[in-house]
C-alpha cells in the first residue's frame, strides 16, 4: 500500500460493526476488515491468525458483539480497537492495517 486511497465512507461501516474491502496490489491484493467504534475506524487483514482463514461467515459479513469481532470458523475473539486476541485457539491478535479518516472518508494510510 504505497499510496493513500479512499476505501469507503465512515457511514458505510455500521457502528460497532465491520465490512470488508479489497486492496489491490502488484501481488494480487488482499482483503481488509474495517471496523468502526463511534468516529474511530480500525483496519485489519481479513485473516484469523489460527489457520489463516477469513473471519467473515460469508463474504463481507462478520460476527461482532460487545466491541469484539469473532472468527466464524473457530470462534476466536478479538477486540475492535486493538485486534488483540481475547479468546480462542490462536496465540496472537489480528494484523493491523493502518487507516485514517478524513472528512468522513476512510483512507489507507
Amino acid at each position: 500500500m504505497n499510496e493513500s486511497r479512499a476505501l469507503c465512507q465512515v457511514d458505510d461501516i455500521p457502528d460497532f460493526g465491520a465490512i470488508s474491502v479489497r486492496i489491490e496490489s502488484s501481488t494480487g491484493g488482499f482483503e481488509i476488515i474495517l471496523m468502526r467504534e463511534g468516529d474511530e475506524v480500525f483496519g485489519y487483514h481479513n485473516e484469523c491468525p489460527h489457520q489463516g482463514r477469513n473471519l467473515d461467515y460469508v463474504p463481507g459479513k462478520f460476527l461482532t458483539k460487545d466491541g469484539r469481532i469473532i472468527c466464524a470458523a473457530h470462534g476466536a475473539t478479538f477486540t475492535i480497537k486493538t485486534g488483540e486476541r481475547v479468546s480462542g485457539p490462536c496465540n496472537s491478535g489480528l494484523l493491523r492495517v493502518p487507516v485514517r479518516v478524513v472528512d468522513g472518508q476512510v483512507f489507507s494510510a
